[in-house]
């Protein structure tokens, strides 16, 4: 199958389905899948706009498959610059072969057609995907409008790739060495035919991701917990790092992929598939990656504001919570605890912190400099630990969303 009905595909997976998209399998292969993929992200990351924008040219909202059309041809259009002739008449072609679309295909090619002639002015003063009304909400007090609109414009925004190199001498042409450390390329190459790719020498992982590891200090020779460890990047930190790791996780397919990831790169860790709640033993640090509501990856993630709703928020904290308390049930006295979740919330980062302290007497927050990170003095919380936006480093391309504190048993 060709891109753009592959992308179509998608996009009513997300917006009619409400499927996460890397849940979906995308029905085309090789270069074709790869550009349906950027296709729907593209649509997904500017929809408020380009609903916007199409808006005056409809007396209704289209039916789901009609208004996916039009707005894939508005972003082909107007962000990607592509050919208006070949864009309307692949679309009108597309809406033709469908029976929900035939009747709508002289409405498309008329539209489309408006859009590729008067769109571009109109496009110049389009806002930046608004945050859905639930996150706003939460964040708004804490942050305040100028942070909002700063988050929101990050998220606007194409991310580059970063990519952590197991050993700190690797580098790559045409990369920046960020900080922290890792590697970033603007120009999202096919990862997989870098050079180094195949010998193992680096991971797809966020220079926001590749934090949390750096909090445990030096792991050489001890014994480390992964725990949610899937698909392994901080376990491959960890690994490289000289530590004997335990990566758990309680998905047989996720744990596949870290074994897949550890055998490219020649390291080793011991693999666990069970339920963290259910796990014992006695390490020296742990690392708790926790679910969360990946609020921190929508950069990455457009598709997850159309398909969260907020209403995951409470049973995930209280996961959260329970998995703190046993984690430190698993971690020898005078241990170091690693928390730390790729979301914006507070009630998942900073507010889990200061529970867990009121919880456990024998329990202190290590202080964390963001500056010998490689990072700058305002990343630091004062919960402790460091918050993470996404409209840090915008000059350099931002970074995911994260929360992350040391927490050590005395």
């Amino acid at each position: 199958m060709k891109a753009r009905p592959a992308a179509l595909i998608l996009l009513n997976a997300v917006l009619r389905d409400r499927q996460i998209l890397g849940q979906v399998e995308v029905p085309a292969v090789g270069a074709e899948a790869a550009r349906a993929n950027r296709l729907a992200l593209a649509v997904l990351r500017n929809l408020g706009a380009v609903d916007a924008l199409l808006r005056p040219y409809t007396q209704r909202k289209p039916q789901i498959g009609v208004h996916n059309i039009l707005r894939l041809g508005a972003v082909e259009l107007l962000v990607n610059g592509e050919d208006a002739h070949g864009v309307v008449s692949d679309l009108v072609g597309i809406a033709k072969t469908q029976p929900q679309t035939r009747k709508a295909q002289g409405m498309v090619n008329a539209i489309l057609r408006k859009v590729a002639t008067e769109g571009p002015e109109a496009w110049a003063k389009t806002q930046p995907q608004r945050l859905p009304p639930w996150l706003d909400k939460a964040l708004r007090k804490r942050i305040g409008a100028e942070g909002i609109k700063a988050i929101e414009a990050a998220q606007a925004q194409v991310p580059p790739i970063d990519l952590t190199p197991r050993d700190s001498d690797f580098t790559l042409e045409g990369a920046d060495v960020l900080p922290t450390g890792s590697l970033r390329l603007h120009n999202h190459p096919q990862v997989s035919a870098l050079p180094g790719y195949a010998d193992g020498k680096f991971w797809v992982q966020d220079a926001a991701a590749a934090l949390p590891v750096k909090l445990l200090g030096d792991v050489a020779g001890k014994s480390v917990l992964d725990i949610c460890a899937a698909p392994g990047g901080k376990t491959m930190q960890l690994a490289a790092a000289g530590a004997e790791v335990t990566a758990l996780d309680i998905s047989g397919p996720r744990m596949k992929r870290v074994a897949e990831n550890l055998g490219r790169t020649q390291l080793s860790a011991n693999l666990v598939t069970e339920d963290a709640l259910h796990h014992q033993g006695s390490y020296d640090a742990i690392l708790l990656d926790a679910p969360c509501s990946a609020t921190g990856t929508i950069r990455r993630h457009p598709d997850l504001p159309f398909v969260k709703t907020g209403d995951e928020i409470e049973p995930l904290t209280k996961l959260q919570m329970q998995l703190i308390d046993h984690a430190l049930t698993l971690l020898k006295p005078g241990g170091t605890l690693v928390y730390c979740t790729c979301s914006l919330l507070p009630v998942e980062g900073e507010f889990q912190i200061k529970a867990a302290l009121k919880r456990h007497e024998d329990l202190s927050v290590v202080p964390t400099d963001p500056v010998a990170l490689g990072g700058e003095p305002h990343w630091a919380s004062e919960a402790g630990g460091l918050r993470l936006w996404p409209s840090y480093w915008a000059d350099k391309g931002g970074m995911d969303g994260f929360y992350m504190a040391a927490l050590r048993r005395s």
